[in-house]
């Protein structure tokens, strides 16, 4: 594939990734479009004749009236569109405008033998006929009256009783269409330039390749805003197959694929029992990926996995303010009220923590959402874990964000495994697997390339 082809491709990907800004800039250009027709609409074109015709008094002192009217129609072209002229033309013009204003708007040309035309243009036919016939008889006082050609008198031959010019519903409509045509031109240019200055990081290798983990699973997001929003996420949530494959495979390599029972298990340093706990990290500049650890846990007790989903303490509160709340409540039956938990038909926990005690669960699988400050990742003194996940959303950091997660991870004696995606960009067809695979609590069977070694 050539450069071109490349680049091109890359301009495409950087204008589908701002597809509001392109459409932004588009609808502006549109409505600019729109405006200048209305402010401007197209101008119509009106035409009057005016005869020349020699005096008496010439005609009887010139040997050749053919020969001196074709030397003075020049002159006379001239005369019809001179200041004194149209200066007389003024008071019948309207709307009232300057000597100047009204030259640009007329127009005198000679035509065939002693005739010439008189056009002028308006925003209405009545206003460029009026202007005209307004041109024209002012030229025909002047000769009358204050000219100094004297042997030359003109008159009306065809008044201007008509105007003509493009149709305002037309001309809106290409007015229109070289507004949105020009707003794309330049949304696109934008979306471009934005894209080359952005650092944040949007297909699955450039997530992986700044950290060297790889992507577990790649999935939609919602984003709650309120408790009773994310109550509801946990109770319903149902991603669609795809997701789910990649949810469970995700589950496999955590070693929690099936329904256990787990010993209990206890946080406060004392041996810990069966059941798999995973952190998931994400920063608070990335809303979008606060609900990754919260779908993978409603997800995981929707397969029948007994679940505890872990909200600890975080070094942003206000981006969990209304996850922490939905968690704390008590659980709700479908009708509303209060209820004890026994009935619930997923084997979801919901839990806040305010210190890394963890008191005893019977839980498989244990879900700790954890949001870290963007400028200056710390890790809070939470739940530990088994295994430590980053959630992030694509576009929605930079490569320096991650690595300062991940060292901030590190220093409280965590390595980050692996990578949740939210939202992923639909065009990019990247993995996101890198040589560095996840280590499990458990060996991970291995696929078989060559013959074992039995067989030989």
């Amino acid at each position: 594939m050539s450069q071109q082809d490349l680049d091109m491709r890359s301009s495409l990907k950087a204008v589908r990734r701002h597809g509001k800004l392109f459409a932004a800039i588009v609808v502006l250009g549109i409505l600019i479009g729109a405006a200048y027709a209305v402010l401007r609409p197209p101008t119509l074109t009106s035409t009057a004749l005016v005869v020349l015709q020699q005096t008496n008094t010439a005609q009887n002192n010139q040997a050749s009236s053919a020969d001196t009217l074709d030397s003075e129609i020049g002159t006379q072209v001239v005369i019809a569109g001179s200041y004194p002229v149209l200066a007389g033309a003024l008071p019948h013009v309207s709307p009232a405008m300057t000597v100047p204003q009204l030259a640009s708007r007329v127009k005198v040309q000679p035509l065939a033998g002693s005739i010439i035309s008189v056009s002028a243009t308006g925003k209405t036919a009545a206003q460029a006929e009026a202007t005209t016939n307004a041109v024209a008889n002012s030229y025909i006082a002047y000769l009358a009256t204050d000219s100094p050609v004297k042997q030359m008198s003109a008159r009306t031959l065809e008044a201007a009783n008509s105007a003509s010019g493009p149709q305002q519903l037309p001309q809106l409509a290409t007015d229109v269409l070289l507004g949105g045509a020009a707003g794309a031109l330049i949304g696109f240019t934008v979306c471009v330039a934005v894209s080359r200055k952005d650092r944040r990081l949007v297909g699955r290798d450039a997530i992986a390749g700044s950290i060297g983990a790889p992507v577990l699973a790649s999935l939609p997001v919602a984003r709650p805003s309120s408790a009773p929003s994310w109550a509801k996420l946990l109770a319903d949530y149902q991603p669609a197959a795809v997701h789910a494959w990649g949810l469970t495979r995700m589950l496999h390599q955590l070693g929690a694929a099936a329904p256990r029972a787990a010993a209990p298990r206890a946080g406060d340093g004392a041996e810990a029992g069966e059941a798999v706990s995973v952190t998931v990290l994400s920063l608070a500049s990335d809303p979008g990926a606060l609900a990754l650890g919260p779908q993978l846990a409603a997800f995981a007790a929707a397969q029948g996995i007994p679940t505890v989903l872990v909200i600890g303490p975080q070094q942003d509160m206000n981006v969990t303010a209304a996850l922490r709340t939905a968690c704390a409540a008590p659980p709700q039956s479908r009708d509303g009220s209060a209820d004890s938990g026994e009935s619930s038909h997923k084997p979801l926990q919901l839990l806040v923590v305010d210190d890394d005690k963890l008191g005893p669960t019977d839980a498989a699988l244990i879900v700790v959402v954890t949001v870290l400050d963007s400028r200056a990742p710390l890790m809070p003194q939470t739940v530990a874990t088994d295994t430590t996940v980053l959630g992030v959303s694509a576009g929605g950091t930079t490569a320096d964000q991650l690595a300062r997660a991940a060292v901030a991870a590190d220093a409280d004696g965590r390595e980050v495994s692996g990578i949740l995606v939210a939202d992923p960009d639909p065009a990019d067809q990247s993995s996101g697997r890198t040589t560095r695979l996840l280590a499990p609590r458990r060996q991970l069977p291995s696929r078989v390339h060559d013959v074992p070694t039995e067989a030989r």
